[in-house]
């Protein structure tokens, strides 16, 4: 039995990217053991034309077509007949399933799952998402042929990268991730920010927390060198963002301490061309998501998306006198070293984030109801330290900074207009409220799901029962 690191056991895209252009995710539904159980043997042993192949995280010699990978549901472990006495040792959350959790993480209200569509209204049905990457979309067809041979596919969510690596809000997204010891990213080159161990996205090995390695399931082969997926569809509402921009600058234009949240005198340095109220926009957008949009963070550049002099994207921390504001999308979702309540909580619920667009392009100057969005997979070795603990405590609740409890995260959050509120920082430390945020990002669907390895994969390809 060994617990020696070993890269080529390990899925791809957890602990390093793909950086592709296309993904298409595959719901699946196990009709037929036999051939589900088959499919995974070949798909694992990778040697089969008619099968993809698991794509492991190892360094490539040659880019491969096509990156194929699966997350296996608490049904789908069921379906395959894993032992009872193995499904007894996977963690409560996870067993329990993303809809039933639903008024932990905030989907509540046009968020329930019971709104959701098609096929995740039926969360008993879905057993596995099979997830496909690749640079053009001819690859994801065949992956989806090959795949429908040995599952039933109740549904597709494709997803792509937009331009400039920006979301429909239109911020540059994904800049900051876990880095990993042992682990060598180019993406990370220059990024200076704290080692994650292992144990931060993989079973087995330590975590931050000193003294505690969540538990692993049985047996060993299943467990260990595994991790859990949030998989999240989310609907951006990019029209409300922007006309929610545009209330906020009418507001701003009366305010007296208007220039103080943009100079007059420099404004071509928050975006050129931009008159008062454009920027005031900006800075609104800057400080809500505590990044500027082309990804400069506020911390570093609170009074220019466009400093003078470069400054990291990655390389910053937060204290008391931040002009970042502590109710940020940012700080929120990760407070580095900054002061917080739960002091021994500082980089313990990292997660890593991978996703793409989905739906058709939006054009801020003619907006439209149509649903567009993120497909999103939040990845870590426990789902209800890290995943559920950042959504309920620190996104919509705030419970990690007194200034802010009460409120939520004015991007992710649970928002009602009727209650929510955002407090703008000032230079001088001062605040100006912001009332009325309206919910941006909704939930269409989801599922928690097991990364299993590559030997658990072989492990569940040889289940005979």
């Amino acid at each position: 039995m060994s617990t020696e690191f070993n890269l080529s056991d390990i899925q791809g895209n957890i602990l390093r990217g793909y950086r592709r252009n296309f993904v298409r995710h595959l719901v699946l539904e196990v009709g037929d053991r036999t051939a589900a159980r088959a499919f995974l043997a070949a798909a694992v042993d990778g040697t089969g034309a008619d099968v993809p192949a698991i794509t492991r995280d190892v360094t490539w010699s040659i880019r491969p077509e096509v990156c194929f990978n699966i997350g296996i549901t608490f049904q789908g472990l069921r379906a395959l007949r894993t032992p009872a006495e193995h499904l007894a040792t996977f963690p409560t959350e996870f067993v329990q399933g993303m809809t039933a959790r639903a008024m932990k993480i905030g989907d509540f209200g046009d968020s329930a799952p019971e709104t959701w569509p098609a096929p995740f209204d039926r969360p008993e049905r879905v057993h596995l998402i099979a997830s496909v990457h690749s640079d053009t979309e001819a690859p994801l067809d065949r992956a989806q042929e090959q795949v429908a041979r040995a599952f039933t596919v109740l549904g597709v969510r494709n997803g792509r990268n937009l331009p400039d690596g920006k979301v429909f809000f239109g911020y540059v997204d994904g800049i900051s991730q876990p880095r990993f010891k042992h682990i060598i990213d180019p993406d990370q080159a220059g990024v200076d920010e704290p080692m994650d161990p292992l144990g931060t996205a993989l079973l087995g090995y330590p975590t931050r927390q000193e003294g505690v390695t969540f538990r692993v399931p049985s047996p060993h082969d299943l467990g260990f060198n595994g991790s859990f997926n949030a998989f999240r569809v989310l609907a951006q509402d990019a029209a409300g963002f922007e006309a929610y921009l545009d209330r906020s600058a009418d507001l701003l234009m009366g305010h007296p301490d208007r220039d103080l949240l943009a100079d007059p005198a420099r404004l071509d340095r928050i975006g050129p061309g931009l008159d008062m109220h454009g920027a005031l926009r900006e800075v609104v957008a800057a400080q809500m998501c505590g990044r500027w949009r082309n990804g400069v963070p506020y911390e570093l550049s609170p009074d220019a998306q466009f400093p003078d002099e470069p400054v990291s994207l990655t390389n910053f921390d937060y204290t008391h006198s931040s002009r970042c504001p502590a109710g940020s999308h940012l700080r929120r979702g990760n407070p580095r070293g900054g002061p917080i309540v739960q002091r021994i909580a500082n980089y313990t619920r990292r997660l890593v984030r991978r996703g793409m667009s989905y739906g058709p392009d939006f054009d801020p100057a003619n907006p439209d109801d149509q649903e567009r969005g993120l497909l999103g997979s939040f990845i870590g070795a426990n789902i209800g330290a890290q995943f559920e603990a950042v959504m309920c405590d620190w996104i919509n609740l705030g419970l990690h900074d007194p200034r802010i409890t009460g409120s939520n995260d004015p991007l992710l959050g649970a928002n009602t207009p009727e209650t929510s509120w955002f407090n703008l920082n000032l230079p001088d430390g001062r605040e100006i409220r912001l009332d009325g945020l309206p919910r941006l990002i909704r939930a269409r669907g989801g599922a928690y799901t097991f990364l299993p390895s590559i030997a658990a994969i072989r492990y569940l390809s040889g289940l005979t029962s």
